[in-house]
């Protein structure tokens, strides 16, 4: 019989209830026993088997294997220390912190602990990164020289929840956004030579960053751009890779988003992509010059949870790494360096 995996949840947000509990509802070696939330009853009403606590030290009970943070980002590193000294295993939103150095001292902990870190870096999963990872492993497209990622979405005001708009350490477009492109173009290419960055702020009154461009140079010659803005009605591809034999170019990242706050519950084909949402290939196979739609490696943001439990009850390896993630972070913190002296920075 499978272990069951039980849940304490800090925060009950839209990140918990649309990226985190349909995951645990479609596996049911997993059950939330716990969900800690400082006011409203919303957990009690979606779930009523849960106990809704009011401290997060309620959290850390003998019954719970996991705390799961998704509450905002200031609060992560103090949370996860928290669990981590209470011998629980913990799963953290992204950003894990705002430094490198704290993402560092608490993987450190997790050791001596004798517990496990990761970070819920789910956008690895979606379609568009994992075909780039294909397609480069394939060798497809030849040698990659250019790559570029992007999130682009409009919004005419400052963000509704307040504490993305303080302008404090760990929030803003490139800790929100640039930690999933930074991260994935790791994942794919791994570390880079250099960086170069340009952080705005273009909405009226911002404090928090809300806009930016990161160029990531590869020793090979290798060159991946990402981007993110919030004005942009008309967004462009969300990934273009340009090798020497060819070119993807895909504009949606993924539909399991988009499905998930529908209310799509996911099992079976849920999030099968459609022909118009399949990127373009253009390249060269056997002398011959081909452009056409392909199929995308399936979006799995299951795969994650999938991994979690095959480390803590078969000892497998974690797909996110916490010292991994330190590196996604100096890359930010370089970002930001970049952009104050306005030069590109070696690595």
């Amino acid at each position: 019989m499978d272990k069951t995996i039980n849940i304490g949840l800090a925060g009950f947000g839209m990140s918990a209830q649309v990226f985190h509990l349909p995951f645990w509802r479609a596996d049911p070696r997993f059950r939330v026993r716990r969900v800690f939330k400082r006011s409203t009853d919303k957990a009690r009403e979606i779930l009523p088997e849960a106990q809704t606590v009011r401290s997060f030290e309620e959290l850390l009970a003998d019954d719970v294997d996991v705390v799961v943070v998704t509450t905002p980002n200031q609060t992560h590193f103090g949370f996860a220390e928290q669990a981590l000294r209470a011998g629980k295993n913990a799963v953290v939103e992204k950003p894990l912190c705002a430094t490198a150095a704290e993402t560092r001292a608490l993987a450190d902990l997790a050791q001596r602990q004798g517990v496990l870190l990761t970070v819920y870096q789910n956008r690895r999963w979606d379609s568009a990164p994992l075909t780039a990872k294909k397609l480069v492993s394939d060798g497809v497209l030849g040698q990659i020289v250019d790559a570029e990622f992007r999130f682009e979405r409009y919004a005419a005001g400052l963000n509704k929840k307040a504490w993305k708009e303080t302008g404090g350490a760990g929030v803003g477009l490139v800790y929100d956004l640039g930690s999933h492109l930074l991260d994935m173009a790791v994942d794919i290419f791994g570390m880079p030579s250099e960086i170069y960055a340009d952080v705005r702020y273009q909405h009226e009154g911002a404090k928090s960053d809300d806009n930016f461009y990161i160029a990531l140079y590869f020793s090979d010659g290798l060159k991946v751009s990402l981007a993110a803005t919030k004005y942009a009605r008309e967004p462009l591809p969300f990934m273009t890779l340009h090798g020497r034999l060819g070119s993807y170019v895909k504009y949606g990242a993924d539909n399991q988003e988009a499905l998930l706050l529908g209310g799509a519950l996911p099992s079976g084909n849920w999030n099968a992509e459609s022909e118009s949402e399949q990127g373009i290939l253009h390249t060269e196979t056997a002398g011959r010059i081909v452009r056409r739609r392909i199929e995308s490696v399936r979006g799995d943001y299951g795969a994650f949870y999938r991994n979690l439990y095959d480390a803590l009850v078969h000892g497998a390896a974690l797909a996110v790494d916490a010292r991994q993630v330190a590196d996604v972070l100096d890359l930010i913190e370089k970002a930001y360096e970049s952009a104050k002296l306005g030069m590109r920075i070696k690595l």
